[in-house]
């Protein structure tokens, strides 16, 4: 927990995380939702993203010591699982939403060997269908999965079943429950909102804020 406190200390620092619940923010979905994250923006600050990039091999270390490769979802994780792959001495890859639409078409970059034991890495898990996308192709070309690690999970119970229906585990460095004590303790959360807060996770579809 300690180490997830760390993290979720760290992403509210460099503001890749923001919290408005009296303002909430509109997702792509069209989700009312009180936070916005975007870890693109720890790559601008170097100690944090040697930070980061630490625990994440900490974790695909200690959770998937057999790992052989490491795949970068695109775009946001390819950084950070080139940065893991190049400080555990593995090979690595990545994988693009669709085929490219030109030149050799490929949706894989990178060199591939089937039966790979492979960890992906994404920046941030929601629902989780993308990322199991990402899986799924993976596994069509013949690479077997261990798990899939992530900076931050929102924690929602449909990215758990979805996760469990596909038969992948994943962890993530942080999660929304410990931004939240975290926001909570640093003022940067009023206690007034933390209610309103939790009452977003259960049911995100329908949150309206306010």
């Amino acid at each position: 927990m300690t180490e997830q406190k760390g993290v979720a200390e760290k992403l509210l620092q460099s503001g890749a995380v923001q919290l408005r619940p009296e303002n909430p923010y509109t997702w792509a979905s069209g989700w009312k939702s009180p936070i916005y994250c975007d870890n693109r923006k720890i790559l601008s600050f170097p100690y944090i993203r040697e930070y980061i990039k630490s625990e994440m091999c900490n974790v695909i270390f200690e959770k998937y010591p057999d790992v052989e490769l490491i795949a970068g979802v695109a775009t946001a994780g390819i950084a950070w699982g080139a940065m893991a792959a190049d400080q555990l001495k593995l090979p690595f890859i990545y994988v693009r939403p669709k085929p490219k639409e030109h030149g050799l078409g490929n949706q894989i970059e990178g060199a591939i060997e089937p039966g790979q034991k492979t960890v992906i890495v994404e920046d941030l898990i929601s629902t989780g269908k993308s990322s199991l996308q990402v899986v799924d192709v993976l596994r069509k070309a013949g690479l077997e999965i261990l798990g899939m690690v992530s900076i931050f999970s929102y924690g929602f119970d449909e990215a758990n079943k979805n996760f469990s229906d596909a038969g992948v585990e994943y962890q993530s460095l942080t999660d929304y429950a410990t931004l939240i004590n975290i926001g909570l303790e640093k003022g940067k959360i009023q206690s007034a909102a933390e209610p309103l807060l939790l009452q977003w996770r259960k049911d995100p579809a329908n949150w309206q804020g306010v």
